[in-house]
C-alpha cells in the first residue's frame, strides 16, 4: 500500500528510504510495520483492518508496509520469515512483534499502549511535581489520572519507577501485580516487574564480600548464593548472577520450587534475547 492524500498516515517503504519513514519516524509516535506478501490471502485480509485502525489514530501512529518478497535484506535484519508479521518500533527500536492475523481490537490495544494520549499530559505535570519535591501531590496526579485512563500503560510505569526511586520496591511490585494481564503484558512492564523481583529479594545489609565469604564456607548453602543473584543483578553484573544460577541448577534445580529456572527467565528478559549470556545459558532452561 503507498501513501496516498487520502491516506497520510499510511507509507510503504523498501530498503532506501526504511530509515526515514520507519527509524525516524518512531522517535515522534509508533511506527507499525507491516512485512507481507502481496499474494498471501491472510495479508491481503488483514491489510484494511491495520488501515483503519492507524486511520482513526489521525497521525499519532504510522503504517508501514514493507513487501516480503521484494525486501528479503529487511526480513533478514528484523528476523521475518513468515507472513504477516508485524513489528512496532519507537524510538528506533522493535518494542513488540505479532506474527499472523490480528483481530481490530488486538491492533487497537498494541497501539494504544504506545500511542499519546490525554493522560499523558497530566502524567507529565506529575513528574513535573516529583522533580520539585512535591512527592505526594506527583502520586495524586497519578492516581487522579488512572481512575480516568485506565488503559493507559505509561500511568502505572511511571508510578512504579517513583516507587522504585524511593526503594519502595514491595509496594511497586504490588502495583504491578494488580494490573490487567494486557497491561502486564507490555514489554516495559514486564521488564521493570522482572528487575524489582530482584530488588525486592536483596538484603541490604549484606554486600557481594560478605556473602562470598559466607559462601566460601558453606558452598551448599543455596540461599546465599540466592543472594548473590539478586545483588549482581542489582549491580547489573549479570554474567556472574547467571554464573550463580548455573551452580543452583547444577546442585540442587528443585531449590525453592524452581527459583533457579524462574531467576533465569527475568535475567533472559532484561537482556534481550538475542544476548550473548541468553545464548550461553539457555540450555538450562532446556
Amino acid at each position: 500500500m503507498s501513501e496516498t492524500p487520502d491516506s497520510p498516515y499510511i507509507l510503504s517503504a523498501d530498503g532506501e528510504n526504511f530509515a526515514a519513514r520507519v527509524l525516524e519516524n518512531s522517535h515522534q509516535g509508533p511506527v507499525l510495520v507491516n512485512f507481507c506478501s502481496p499474494g498471501a490471502t491472510v495479508c491481503t485480509d488483514l491489510s484494511p483492518v491495520l488501515e483503519k485502525v492507524v486511520q482513526q489514530y489521525e497521525g499519532r501512529a504510522l503504517l508501514v508496509t514493507i513487501d516480503l518478497d521484494a525486501e528479503p535484506a529487511l526480513a533478514r535484519r528484523y528476523g521475518v520469515i513468515s507472513v504477516p508479521t508485524l513489528k512496532l518500533f519507537r524510538r528506533g527500536e522493535v518494542v513488540v512483534s505479532r506474527h499472523g492475523y490480528q483481530p481490530e481490537q488486538a491492533v487497537r490495544r498494541l497501539l494504544d499502549h504506545y500511542v499519546a494520549r490525554e493522560s499523558d499530559l497530566a502524567l507529565a505535570d506529575a513528574v513535573d511535581l516529583y522533580a520539585r519535591g512535591e512527592q505526594q501531590a506527583a502520586y495524586e496526579t497519578i492516581a487522579e489520572a488512572v481512575a480516568n485512563d485506565h488503559d493507559n500503560p505509561r500511568l502505572p510505569l511511571t508510578l512504579c519507577k517513583l516507587l522504585k526511586h524511593e526503594q519502595r520496591y514491595a509496594d511497586a511490585l504490588k502495583v504491578l501485580d494488580s494490573l490487567p494481564d494486557y497491561h502486564a503484558e507490555h514489554p516495559e512492564i514486564r521488564r521493570l516487574h522482572d528487575q524489582l523481583t530482584f530488588f525486592a529479594e536483596r538484603d541490604p545489609d549484606q554486600d557481594c564480600a560478605s556473602l562470598q565469604a559466607q559462601l566460601s564456607e558453606a558452598p551448599g548453602a543455596l540461599e546465599i548464593r540466592r543472594q548473590l543473584v539478586a545483588h549482581h543483578v542489582v549491580s547489573e553484573d549479570y554474567a556472574s548472577a547467571l554464573q550463580e544460577l548455573g551452580t543452583i541448577f547444577e546442585q540442587s534445580p528443585d531449590f525453592e520450587e524452581g527459583y533457579a529456572a524462574q531467576a533465569m527467565r527475568r535475567i533472559f528478559n532484561l537482556l534481550g534475547e538475542a544476548h550473548s549470556l541468553v545464548l550461553a545459558y539457555r540450555r538450562y532452561l532446556h
